[in-house]
This record gives C-alpha cells, structure tokens and sequence, in this order.
C-alpha cells in the first residue's frame, strides 16, 4: 500500500494499516491538518467556509464522510457540491467567497487511489511553503477539535456544473454560434468518472447535436487505465474510425487534464492540447505564455511567432500558475493536456479547453488531422528508472550537470539539459518512488534514444 505527502496533496491506496495507505486515519490527520492551516486566516469569532467536492470513485463517498465530518469536528462550514470536476471546485471555492477547497481526487491514478488536494481562498493549491505547514500540522498532531456548540454545519449546493458551463460559454474567445455552425459530430471518452457528466452537458450547451459517448457514466469503475495517453485510449480511437466522428474528447478522472482524437482515429498528442488552444489564444490576444519544464518546446515555438514571450517553470500546477502570474501570460499550462485560461481562472480546466479547440475547429474549417499538420513537429518520450534506498537521487542529478555543464543546463526542478534541437529532463517524482525521464526531439526514434542514452549513462554511474 502507498501514502504519498507533498505540497499538492495526500494520495494513497485505500485499505490497509494507518500510515501506509490513505486509511481513515489518515483522512482526519490531513484534514484537521488543514482545517488548523485554514483557521489561521480566519477573523477570530468566524468559522471557516470549505467547499467539498469529488470525482466518481468508489472510495469517494466513504472518503468525502470522513473529510465532511473532520472538518464539521475542526469548526468548519462546509458547502458539498457533489460530484465535481477538479476546476468546477476551484471555481466553487471563489463563488462561495470560501475559505478553501478540498477536492477528492486521485487524479489519473488507478481506481485503488484516491486523494486530498488542498485548495487556499483563491480556489488555488496550495504553495509549497503552505503545503509544508500542512505536512508539519499533521506530523506534530498540531490540530484541537471543536466543542459541541462550535461545530460545523454542511450545505448542498449541486448548481456549480451549470455555472461553470455558463462561465465557459460567456468567454469572448469561446464562439458558440460557430461550433453550432460546423455541426461536429464527438465522441466522448470520460473514463466512468464525473466527466461523463460535464463534458456532454458542455458540448450540448455549446450547440453539439452528435455526441457519441463512450465510458461516460460516473460508476468509478474505470473502464480502462484513467490516465489519457495513448495506449489506454485503443476503445475511443477505434470509435472514431468506425462512426466517422470529427473529434474526440478524452478526459480523466476529475476533468483537468484534455487529450484529443482526431477524425481518423490517431491520437491529436496530449502535449498539442495546450499548443493548440495557446495558438489561437495568441492569435487573439497577444502576450506571453507559461508551460513546465517538462512540457513541448512547440509552445515556445507558436509564442515566439506571434510575437510573445515564454517561459518554463517547475513541475507542478501552483509552479506554473505562479510563473503566469509573474509573467502576465495570457495562457498556460502543462503537456499532459492541462490548460490554464487566467479569463476564466488559474487551474487546469478541461471545459475551457474544449470549448476554445472546437471554436479553433469550427474557425478553421479544416479536419483535425490537418490542423494538427499546422503545428511544430515534436516527440516525446517517457521513462522512468525505479528508485531504491541506496540510490542518491541529488548525486545522480549533480553528476548529469557535471557531464553536460557545456549545455543550457535548468536546475529549478531536478536537472534539464536543452541541446540544439532536443532536450531531456531529469526529476524525481512528488507521487511515486521513481525518477522521471523526458526527452524530446523532432522524431521520436530520436527521443527515445536520447532517453536511453541518459539512462545509460545514470547506470553506469550507479553500477
């Protein structure tokens, strides 16, 4: 079983002893953890407002009783929204003028996991100093329960799906009188989670007549591995081919994360998501843009030819919100498919995403396929070396800056080392025992031998 603490969250398996999986122990920890966090901010005489939602696990009921009940037991109001994406929750949090936000989710992990992700009053994650007060509550049982006569009081509120399309849908770049017009037929794959949802009730208020649904009601039973790459999505590329659907729309579990199929079936490239809607942001309405490190250089790429400026930051959403504040960027994100749009809020929001790529489409008028062709070509490739006690990760990532110090060397996250016409990223992951290794190159033979290349030479140096 797994417990992972970090500045984003506490995710774990279910089941199992306390401390090794996120049991109901743990739950409580973490939550008055951060209840305790939360109050600081509070005026005296005032409980905190926290806004509760979920995706559609199976854990997620039995989870968000203890969450709701912790916090009731730390002082706490809450206002419970149901079965929420991970941005309807953000967005909840700053409409109801809350005072935090805790969304159950465990992301694209498998069904065993679910997870506290921490949200401040701006419907944001929490930083990384924030996250380790959290961490260090926990650890030291910093936290006191409220009397009988203080004790929090629970509201429903279920109307944040509407709302959040309506905010989408009042975005000046979002032209629904043109997605209508171009009469796309879509498929949906929503992984059996709270997109299943969302997403269809998006695309209806958007003017789609034709949606195909695959793996779209909200059980919790993944019909596939959630996370939104290739190799899981064989069901929905094979759909495409024989309904003849112009586009599909794959999401996972808690709706931040966009990949795309194209008409013929082949994946649009999770990392194109982002370039995409930034392209046509951009066109529109010129200024900067912000992506990790970890992410395509094509962002940088349609940036820099439309005149803007563009930087890469740390791994990890809070990073890169930070960067787009700092920078003014008009749009940003990260290459797994996660769009941040500033118009409409600071997080990861798939809704947005697909609402600004279909008006690209319909403004377009061309075939995904051919849309995709308009765009820098790149490749990816992902690996990962297993970590073991003995291995010292920093002495790993000193020696590679040792090794190529002749190259553009960035060191903000782990170690990526930028070539000519390629680079590779190093860093040790913030949920699993692994370092992570990325590389990109125009082919993808070529990226994959990068990779090698790296994980040769770190195991060499740890032979």
């Amino acid at each position: 079983m797994s417990l992972i603490k970090s500045i984003s969250g506490i995710r774990g398996t279910i089941g199992g002893p306390a401390g090794e999986g996120l049991s109901p122990e743990d739950i409580v920890k973490f939550t008055a953890a951060y209840a305790t966090f939360i109050s600081r901010s509070v005026p005296a005489g005032r409980r905190p407002l926290i806004v509760v939602g979920r995706d559609a696990r199976i854990s997620g009921p039995m989870v968000q009783s203890i969450v709701t009940g912790t916090l009731q037991a730390m002082g706490c109001d809450v206002v419970n929204i149901g079965l929420a994406s991970t941005p309807t929750t953000e967005i909840a949090v700053t409409a109801e003028g809350a005072d935090g936000g805790l969304i159950l989710t465990a992301s694209h992990n498998p069904i065993q996991w679910n997870a506290l992700k921490l949200l401040n009053s701006r419907g944001e994650f929490l930083n990384d100093a924030e996250g380790k007060e959290v961490l260090r509550i926990a650890a030291e049982s910093e936290y006191t329960f409220a009397p009988v006569d203080n004790l929090g009081a629970v509201s429903t509120n279920t109307t944040y799906d509407r709302r959040h399309i309506e905010a989408v849908l009042a975005l000046p770049l979002v032209d629904r009188e043109a997605i209508a017009n171009a009469d796309f037929t879509v498929a949906v794959d929503a992984v059996n989670s709270v997109g299943g949802v969302i997403i269809p009730q998006l695309l209806t208020a958007l003017g789609i007549k034709k949606i195909i649904k695959l793996n779209c009601e909200p059980t919790g039973y993944f019909a596939h591995t959630p996370e939104p790459i290739p190799e899981n999505l064989t069901g929905i590329s094979s759909l495409m081919a024989e309904t003849k659907a112009d586009v599909g729309i794959v999401v996972d579990p808690d709706v931040d994360r966009l990949a795309l199929v194209m008409e013929d079936g082949r994946m649009f490239g999770e990392e194109y998501t982002l370039v995409a809607v930034a392209d046509y942001v951009l066109a529109n309405t010129p200024g900067n843009t912000v992506s990790n490190l970890s992410s395509s250089r094509a962002l940088r790429d349609v940036t820099t030819a439309r005149g803007g400026s563009y930087s890469a930051a740390a791994v990890g959403e809070v990073n890169v919100t930070t960067e787009m504040k700092r920078t003014g960027a008009v749009i940003g994100g990260e290459g797994n498919g996660g769009v941040i749009y500033p118009e409409l809020h600071y997080g990861r929001d798939a809704l947005v995403g697909v609402a600004l790529f279909l008006t690209l489409l319909a403004k377009k008028g061309k075939k995904v396929s051919e849309l995709r062709k308009e765009y820098p070509a790149y490749e990816i490739f992902k690996t990962k070396i297993q970590l073991s006690p003995e291995l010292d990760v920093d002495a790993i990532l000193a020696a590679m800056k040792q090794r190529f110090a002749s190259e553009k060397i960035t060191d903000i996250d782990g170690v990526k080392i930028d070539f000519a016409d390629s680079w590779v990223h190093l860093r040790k992951s913030n949920t699993e025992p692994i370092i992570r290794i990325y590389a990109e190159a125009h082919t993808a033979a070529e990226a994959e031998a990068l990779a090698e290349r790296i994980r040769a030479i770190i195991a060499e140096q740890t032979a």
